[in-house]
């Protein structure tokens, strides 16, 4: 978002599925799912916002604050503060994360809980942690889901570092580059391949509506149910 010079407004814009903001010179011909266009009077650049799949979408709306006394839009004050935000507490999102009582990789995923994590981050920080993704929260230690926001950091900023994980052309910076995070994936997508740590043959499993991929080895599931450990500091 943009905080604009009106007081307690910004510009919002949210990506959905396919979402892009482009930066292009005025000359450039308009892309075919182009949907908003903004234009400077210096006759610069222009920042264009297209979206193919239409889930995406831009406003204007009111600010509130977060915890913190942030200025923040209102439609993102439910979501946590992602791992290299200056707010983000280490210590508060374990507390939370071991209280949920849920699956480990279903927890990453809540925007509520923490932010930026998805499904294939949230596999390679699992992977590099050794966790398996149905690991319960409350019956692992704190000093295990510590260590594993550790390995959640690492892994996003490895991936900006390299711009991202890149699929397909709808996943670009803003000048239209892909990412090549994609080569660097030790579980994601690497169904049948070996374990790089171990050799063992990466697994894929279903997991909501999509897929979780993992060492068999590493990743050991749990084969019962996991008795809790809140004790454990």
């Amino acid at each position: 978002w943009l905080t604009l010079d009106e007081a307690d407004l910004a510009l919002v814009a949210h990506l959905g599925m396919s979402g892009q903001l482009l930066v292009q010179p005025p000359e450039c011909e308009y892309e075919t799912h182009l949907r908003i266009r903004f234009a400077f009077s210096d006759g610069g650049r222009e920042v264009r916002f297209v979206d193919q799949r239409t889930f995406g979408w831009m406003g204007v709306e009111p600010l509130t604050h977060d915890a913190s006394g942030r200025p923040i839009p209102i439609s993102v004050a439910h979501i946590a503060a992602d791992p290299f935000d200056a707010a983000f507490d280490p210590d508060a999102v374990i507390s939370r994360l071991r209280s949920r009582r849920t699956e480990i990789k279903r927890a990453l995923l809540d925007q509520t809980l923490i932010s930026g994590v998805g499904n294939i981050y949230a596999d390679e920080a699992l992977w590099r942690a050794g966790l398996h993704g149905r690991r319960r929260t409350d019956a692992l230690s704190a000093a295990a889901v510590g260590s594993l926001l550790e390995h959640v950091r690492d892994v996003m900023g490895a991936a900006l570092r390299e711009g991202g994980t890149s699929f397909d052309s709808l996943y670009v910076n803003v000048n239209g580059q892909s990412g090549y995070f994609d080569r660097s994936l030790h579980a994601y997508g690497r169904e049948g391949e070996p374990c790089v740590r171990c050799g063992k043959a990466i697994r894929r499993e279903s997991f909501m509506n999509r897929s979780s991929f993992s060492c068999p080895r590493c990743q050991r599931p749990p084969r019962t149910r996991e008795a809790p450990t809140r004790a454990r500091r």
